[in-house]
């Protein structure tokens, strides 16, 4: 599913640091240092905002028109586009099959204790990618 919004980009002309709006997403803001830098983060900031709407079963926002948004004085409107398959593929909930490689004789010891071992590996991996956030 590809999705465009209109988005709203502020310089800071001390700093040359921009800011971004997307007015169809209630508190969906974001920036970058550089425009390319804010164009990126404000694509993941969309993203991620309309793929928690689609995983709680909500639709994605309607977009508006680009010609109907009027940023603030000093702004610029451009268009965001959003791959959202290919978003929700790389960040979202939803669960994806892995097959596993273990020793028999530890299989027998998990099977004996009835091990979860879908609920094991994920709760190591998330117990890695939480101790390497900072």
């Amino acid at each position: 599913m590809k999705l465009i919004y209109p988005a709203c980009f502020y310089k800071d002309e001390n700093t040359g640091a921009y800011a971004v709006e997307v007015p169809d997403l209630p508190g969906c803001a974001t920036g970058g240092d550089t425009l390319a830098d804010a164009v990126l983060m404000g694509i993941d900031a969309a993203s991620g905002w309309v793929l928690t709407e689609l995983e709680e079963g909500r639709p994605a926002p309607a977009a508006s028109a680009v010609d109907a948004v009027r940023p603030e004085r000093g702004g610029f409107v451009s268009l965001l586009v959003l791959d959202m398959g290919a978003y929700a593929e790389k960040y979202g909930g939803k669960a994806v099959r892995k097959n596993l490689t273990i020793p028999a004789w530890l299989n027998t010891f998990a099977e004996a204790n009835h091990v979860n071992f879908s609920q094991v590996l994920q709760d190591s991996l998330t117990d890695m990618y939480d101790r390497t956030r900072p």
